[in-house]
Parts: C-alpha cells; structure tokens; sequence
C-alpha cells in the first residue's frame, strides 16, 4: 500500500535537452602501453569541447569499459555538471554496440559524435551546423577536409552534378600543412605522406554559395538523429575494423556525405602532439584580447570616442 503522494507531482515542468547532442566515445581498458597517453588525450578531447564549442549542446559520454581511474574521472565531471548524459558499460560492445546505445540514447535533433582523441578548434560546431543546414539530405558532415577515397560519395558526387545549383571542381584543394597534420597522425611517415599529398586530388562543391569538401568520416561526424537511426542497429563481430558500414549505408541510402572547407578539429592519436599546445597558446592570447577590449575601464572610452567620430563624419554627409 501506497503512502503519500509522490512529491514529483507537484513539479510543473521538466528541463528539455538542447537541440545538439555532442557524444563521445571513450574506451581506456589501462593506462600503459599503446594506452600510456590516452587518459591526457581523452582530457584534451573533453576541455577542447568545453572551451571551444559555440552553440549550446548537451554532452554524452559511452565509456565502453574503460579502467578505474577514467571512469572515476568521468563520473567527477558529471556531478560538477561538465556531463550531462554519461553512460558505462561493464564491457567492451565494440565501436557499432556504442553506437547502437548512444545513437538511440542521444537526446537531440542533432548529434556531433566524435571519438575520444578528437581536439575541436574554435567555431567547429557553429560551422558544421552551418553545412548540416544548408545542403539538402546530407546525411554526415565531417569538422575538417581531409584526402579521401571518393568511393563511399557516390550519391553525394551524382547530386552535385545534377542539381543546377551546384558546381563540382576536382583538383589539389587541401594545403600542405592540412593534408600533413591529419594524415601524419594516422601513423604515415613524411616521405609517405609527401608522396601521398602529390598524388591526391579533391573534390569540392559549391552550393548556394556555401563550398564543401565532399567526403566524411566515421571517425568524427555531424548528423540529424532521424537520419542515423534509419541505419542501427549495427552488427559487427569485431570492435574494431567494420566501422565503413556507416559511411556504406549512408551513401546507399543516398545521403550527402560532406566536410568543412577549413580544419575545424584534428585527430590526436594515442599521444599529446606538440601542435596541441601551440593551439592552446593561441586560444588562450585571443580569449585575453577579448577580455581586454571588454573592459569597461577600455570599452567605454573607445567607443565614446567612436561616436564621436561617427557624429563628425555622419553631419559633414
């Protein structure tokens, strides 16, 4: 028998999650090894989110049975409300089990997922947005061109050559220090990735006034929740390794499959790179410069002096 009344009665209204969902997937099983690093790149990945991110998001984090010490970790930045949504598995369900859970569990209209060793760089999300909405049916947008095989793009190349509004132009695009940074961290050496860079061509489309790269990559991605879940549940045997079985269906179910025309993020790997820290050192000078010109004791005099000038320019019209 019942006593009372549930007290939740009396709440008039719940919180809404935002309209994006930002999940990560994490899976550090020990901290040696391959993994000696991974715990600094997950903190990387996580403060890149949190400091660079510019449109309101909720975030999700799969842990897919990771060590002690990361979950502590994880479960720390939850209660300081760093995480809203933090799910832990007790096993590794390999890369397309987290994605059956997150995909479905993930609360938005919009889901950016990422893996755990992604470093965003300022503007990434506002950007990506920007290309989600203003192509038709895109089914993946990817926060950075990288060189790609176009054979997973076909729908996307037969749209651009068809509708009247697009134009495709295939060439060299990508510089040298783009097409360096992300391939070199996938494990190339230098002379293999110069010969890699001299080989390559790009597409690009011009839509709208809007220009894309075409291509995406399962690694790092941004779609509209309805979209992926038209394609899970996924079955792979492996936790690794089958992963093309979204940029497959994506492309079969002739979806868009795009990326920004400027490096918004950069994959770190298993180890801290040293461009890392010149990226932060650069966030951070500008942050400062910015807190600086919104001084009031600077703000206030400077634009007092701007509409001043404004006045004596505007009546010699």
């Amino acid at each position: 028998m019942r006593v009372g009344q549930n007290p939740a009665k009396t709440v008039k209204e719940v919180a809404k999650p935002k309209r994006i969902t930002v999940a990560v997937l994490n899976y550090i099983p020990f901290m040696s090894g391959f993994f000696a690093e991974t715990f600094d790149v997950l903190k990387l990945c996580l403060g890149s989110i949190w400091e660079n991110s510019d449109l309101p998001y909720d975030l999700l984090v799969f842990d897919n049975a990771s060590c002690p010490e990361v979950r502590e970790y994880l479960v720390q930045k939850q209660q300081e409300g760093k995480i809203q949504f933090l799910i832990l598995s007790d096993t590794n369900l390999g890369k397309g089990g987290a994605w059956n859970i997150m995909l479905a569990a993930a609360p938005g209209e919009v889901i950016a997922f990422t893996d755990n060793d992604c470093y965003f760089f300022p503007g990434w999300l506002s950007n990506s947005i920007k290309i989600l909405e203003g192509f038709p049916n895109v089914g993946m947008v990817t926060s950075r061109p990288v060189a790609m095989n176009q054979v997973y793009n076909t729908s996307t190349l037969a749209w651009a050559l068809q509708d009247p509004d697009a134009t495709v132009e295939t060439s060299r695009f990508l510089d040298w220090e783009t097409f360096r940074s992300f391939t070199m961290s996938l494990g190339s050496s230098e002379e293999d990735t110069r010969r890699q860079y001299e080989t390559h061509q790009d597409t690009v489309v011009t839509y709208k006034g809007q220009r894309v790269f075409v291509g995406a990559m399962h690694y790092q991605f941004i779609a509209y929740k309805k979209i992926l879940n038209e394609f899970i549940p996924f079955s792979m045997d492996r936790p690794m390794g089958q992963v093309r079985q979204l940029d497959v269906r994506v492309n079969e179910a002739g979806y868009l499959r795009l990326m920004t025309p400027e490096p918004y993020m950069n994959n770190m790997s298993n180890q801290i790179p040293d461009w890392v820290e010149q990226m932060q050192t650069s966030i951070t000078k500008e942050t400062k410069k910015l807190k600086l010109k919104n001084l009031k004791l600077i703000k206030w005099p400077l634009m007092r002096l701007y509409d001043w000038i404004f006045r004596i320019y505007w009546k010699e019209q």
